[in-house]
């Protein structure tokens, strides 16, 4: 009887130490930083910290695929999408599709605090920002006009269309709709840069138990202009529940938000599955059908055990994330083989 009481006295404290908590998808540590920062040392809360770290990569451009200067559409144009969920009250605020307006995560927070809506998209989304004081500001740079003009020299390859004329593994646009006898089966086209898909997914959860989830991305590299991916779609980019956990997504949008991987993985949870369980499966479910796409996971439980995935491409072995909790006392990169 002794043991046994001394064994839990051991573990109590160690469940404790879980919290407060920031993860995030990738590599990007100052990102991590940044969100600490604001939860612990500024004594702000979840929001405010999963606003700043994913604010933090933006301004950085993040692998290129966060914030201005990435990922150029067809008409050479960057745009960006992201979102936050307060998992507290389960508010979310999202944008998609943004023009001209640097600090998308911002944006989503304002639509969140500011409106009864959840997502606002394309230029009426830009007008909004600058409505409530976002500076309008070109998100091109010499970068991002480079990737373009290359593309164009490759006869834009690879693209994202199927079933139009001409051929769009052979030519550029403009397309029109090919005669539907003559549509065949295509798989997705995965884009050879995987780092066109690196979202910054964000968790943070505050020592009083609140759960926040957010994502900033400039979406897939030569995407069809108006295209809005995952990352501020609830449930596909990211999700929050502070009575059960979070989880955010990265990879190939256009598969996943079909999946809803990170709303399941939440719920998963909810059911007392542990973090790492849950996100295998989330990817599971989408390996189901699409077994070759590229993506992974994080999640983390409301007491601050987390966990990842992700599925196995070629390129794609092992995915990198950061976390940060009281018990690394500092920004730890861990990784996960993908399966």
């Amino acid at each position: 009887m002794i043991q046994t009481w001394i064994f839990f006295i051991y573990l109590l404290p160690i469940t404790q130490a879980f919290l407060p908590l920031v993860m995030n998808t990738w590599h990007f540590e100052n990102a991590t930083v940044a969100a600490w920062d604001r939860l612990v040392r500024a004594r702000g809360s979840a929001v405010d910290a999963a606003e700043a770290g994913c604010a933090q990569c933006e301004l950085e451009q993040c692998d290129g695929s966060v914030g201005y200067g990435g990922s150029p559409d067809e008409l050479g144009e960057t745009t960006l999408d992201a979102m936050i969920m307060n998992g507290d009250t389960m508010d979310l605020g999202a944008v998609g599709n943004l023009h001209r307006v640097k600090n998308a995560v911002g944006v989503a927070r304002a639509v969140m605090e500011h409106t009864d809506h959840t997502l606002l998209v394309g230029e009426a989304a830009s007008a909004f920002a600058q409505d409530m004081g976002f500076k309008a500001e070109d998100l091109t740079t010499n970068r991002s006009l480079n990737i373009f003009f290359q593309w164009l020299k490759t006869n834009c390859q690879p693209n994202f269309r199927k079933n139009v004329l001409p051929d769009p593994s052979k030519s550029c646009g403009p397309y029109k709709p090919e005669p539907k006898q003559k549509w065949r089966s295509q798989k997705p086209r995965t884009q050879t840069d995987l780092h066109s898909h690196d979202t910054i997914g964000m968790i943070v959860i505050g020592q009083n138990g609140q759960v926040v989830a957010a994502t900033s991305t400039n979406g897939a590299t030569h995407k069809v202009p108006g295209r809005v991916g995952d990352s501020p779609v609830a449930g596909a980019g990211a999700y929050a529940d502070s009575t059960a956990g979070g989880a955010a997504a990265t990879g190939q949008g256009d598969i996943m938000m079909r999946f809803l991987p990170s709303y399941l993985a939440v719920e998963l949870m909810r059911s007392g599955i542990d973090p790492t369980t849950a996100c295998k499966t989330a990817i599971s479910r989408i390996k189901k059908y699409h077994g070759d796409f590229f993506g992974a996971i994080i999640c983390a439980s409301k007491t601050g055990e987390y966990g990842a995935a992700c599925s196995k491409h070629p390129g794609f072995g092992e995915f990198p994330f950061m976390v940060f909790n009281s018990r690394t006392n500092r920004p730890v990169m861990e990784k996960v083989d993908c399966f």
